[in-house]
């Protein structure tokens, strides 16, 4: 693998998401999350993505409906505890996208990177933002395409829908143009752990203060 293979499948990473956008809201996919892995190929990271992104898309819809103020409010702390789990398995997946890359850049990135600066975020991160971005351009111009609503909304939604593209455009780019970074040694990736803490039953004071 080279620095052209990295980027083609980082690129291909960003057309998957848009594309699984669209082919999930006419039926959703049951993914089995893989078992961790010790040796990574490009395939594999780009299953990780696909999974990832998965969890944001459950978690956006499931946003939706504890929004709602018509439904008993059992049936809204069912759906947020469905949304705590599935935020952890998209965290849980965020750091493996960034071990996988990390395992398949390495042997790309110069030998001495100790003086180089790391980046505000883990590449993991990043395409968590291109996942997200990905689930508002779809959900935008489905309001675009409302034929119930004034043309004062669809007007805003398309300025809205212009700026989202021109945003998810500038992130995929800026994501590519780090990995170059990466190659050339004027940055060094690095592996960021998020330790959520409210889901462990020895952290969160409102679980262990239960069985003590």
């Amino acid at each position: 693998m080279n620095i052209h293979d990295c980027i083609t499948m980082l690129i291909e990473c960003f057309e998957l998401q848009t594309q699984k956008t669209m082919l999930w809201h006419e039926e959703l996919p049951e993914i089995e999350p893989p078992k961790l892995k010790t040796v990574y190929t490009p395939s594999i990271f780009k299953e990780l993505v696909v999974i990832q992104h998965l969890f944001n898309f459950k978690i956006w819809h499931e946003e939706d409906i504890a929004r709602r103020r018509d439904i008993e409010p059992i049936l809204i702390a069912e759906c947020k505890r469905s949304i705590d789990q599935l935020n952890q398995q998209r965290n849980d997946f965020m750091e493996q996208i960034d071990i996988a890359f990390l395992n398949l850049i390495q042997p790309l990135l110069p030998t001495n990177t100790n003086n180089v600066h790391t980046n505000t975020e883990s590449l993991g991160m990043a395409i968590d933002r291109s996942s997200i971005l990905s689930l508002k351009i779809w959900h935008m111009n489905e309001q675009v395409e409302r034929s119930d609503v004034t043309i004062e909304h669809i007007e805003n939604c398309k300025q809205k829908l212009h700026v989202l593209k021109e945003q998810h455009i500038d992130l995929n780019n800026a994501i590519l143009n780090l990995v170059n970074e990466f190659h050339q040694g004027i940055r060094k990736p690095k592996l960021y752990f998020q330790y959520k803490m409210y889901n462990n039953p020895s952290l969160n004071p409102q679980l262990y203060s239960l069985t003590s």
